[in-house]
């Protein structure tokens, strides 16, 4: 499909798509009207028409509310549920949704009059793109799974179960993942031969933190993996040599009550805040699980590494909105980083039945977009693609520990740049 070239303004930013090695990345879907008239959507970096994709529709599930199984503001949680065929209809691909996080009751309150906080704000229906494609020349292993997208609507990853009864805030992800979950079951998941649970984000975080309970939901006999894209979050020094994602986790914590929520086995050993990041958790999870990350994501640098909280000078702000605009001393501080990912990540590599795709790219989520996920110019290490490693691993082709090497060696990204 021909690539174009957009100019959108958002929050005050110029967000420039370009093609090939320069493809502007969103989390969230949205729709425009075209210069024509005619109604499209923007899925990440390419604009097409809705008859593209299948547009799928969103189910509340109705017994949540009995069970306190609620969004922020109270309201139904929900999914977007694709049914599967052919080979494939007793096999399940669960993605959470991704949208970070609330730490305060202020940034929760705001959250709750959006999408992120309640079903009243979520599109009726949603392009099932990427990964959830129900087609084979886009999705080749996973096409004809039944495909479900759980939308996030808790602000702490699906892990919560609590309230703020002063600001009237639900604090129910747990729950929230147990209701879809069994909603799910009850639609035939609990006969499935094959399942994998799979998120971007903070759906990708959520992928892990729920990883082993969502194996543990099968019996022996069905194969259940996992999938994190974009969920490896670091709990990295920041530019100005503090900690600003750790902050914001903690916030979160503490905002939640999660202290006795996360993982007993990390709560053994750390405090609750270092058990809401993915390194202290990935080499215990029994469930086989795959991540997928970019070295360099995209999210973390601008809100991790080089927030605009970390440098009051702006010294930082050419080079976290565009990465060819920074200097060696950047490139180097950003070199630490991927090093850094790559030491946390090969202990968890070792075991066969854990896999790994991180590549040098300045990106976030590459599993829910056609062209990242399976296309003819799709992100490849060592000349394997995103999907086709994906497949490899999980149906144990072989071929599934890949790192890439530091920037600028990858030739094939499609890599973020902001404009300011």
């Amino acid at each position: 499909m021909k690539k174009l070239l957009l100019s959108l303004t958002l929050f005050g930013l110029t967000l420039l798509i370009l093609p090939v090695n320069g493809i502007m990345e969103f989390d969230e879907m949205e729709w425009f009207t075209s210069f024509n008239g005619t109604k499209v959507f923007k899925t990440e970096s390419d604009v097409y028409s809705e008859a593209k994709f299948p547009m799928v529709g969103l189910t509340l599930i109705q017994s949540a509310a009995a069970k306190g199984a609620v969004c922020l503001d109270g309201s139904l949680p929900g999914y977007h549920l694709h049914r599967g065929f052919g080979s494939g209809a007793k096999n399940w691909l669960v993605q959470l949704e991704g949208g970070g996080w609330c730490d305060t009751i202020r940034n929760c309150v705001y959250r709750k009059t959006s999408r992120r906080g309640s079903s009243k704000y979520m599109e009726k229906n949603m392009p099932f793109t990427g990964i959830l494609s129900d087609k084979a020349a886009e999705n080749p292993d996973f096409y004809n799974w039944n495909r479900v997208k759980v939308r996030y609507c808790d602000g702490g990853s699906f892990s919560g179960d609590s309230e703020n009864k002063a600001a009237q805030l639900q604090f129910r992800g747990k729950r929230i993942w147990l209701a879809a979950m069994e909603d799910l079951m009850a639609k035939g998941m609990r006969q499935s031969k094959q399942a994998l649970l799979s998120g971007c984000s903070a759906g990708g975080l959520a992928a892990i933190l729920r990883c082993d309970d969502f194996g543990d939901m099968f019996s022996p006999s069905t194969r259940v993996k996992c999938l994190s894209d974009a969920g490896f979050f670091l709990d990295a020094i920041d530019v100005s040599g503090g900690r600003s994602l750790r902050r914001l986790y903690a916030g979160v914590v503490k905002l939640q009550n999660l202290e006795t929520k996360l993982s007993k086995d990390c709560l053994n050993r750390l405090n609750p805040t270092s058990c809401f990041f993915p390194q202290n958790l990935i080499n215990q999870i029994k469930t086989p699980l795959f991540i997928l990350n970019a070295a360099y994501d995209s999210w973390q640098i601008q809100e991790s590494l080089a927030p605009k909280s970390a440098d009051p000078s702006g010294s930082w702000h050419d080079c976290r909105l565009d990465y060819t605009k920074c200097n060696s001393t950047q490139i180097q501080f950003l070199q630490g980083f991927r090093t850094r990912m790559v030491n946390l990540i090969k202990g968890f590599a070792k075991p066969s039945k854990n896999g790994v795709f991180l590549n040098s790219c300045f990106a976030h989520c590459q599993t829910e977009r056609h062209d990242t996920w399976y296309s003819q110019n799709s992100p490849a290490v060592n000349k394997k693609g995103i999907a086709v490693a994906v497949g490899d691993w999980y149906f144990e082709r072989g071929g599934a520990k890949l790192i890439d090497c530091a920037y600028p060696c990858d030739k094939t990204c499609h890599n973020l740049v902001f404009r300011g």
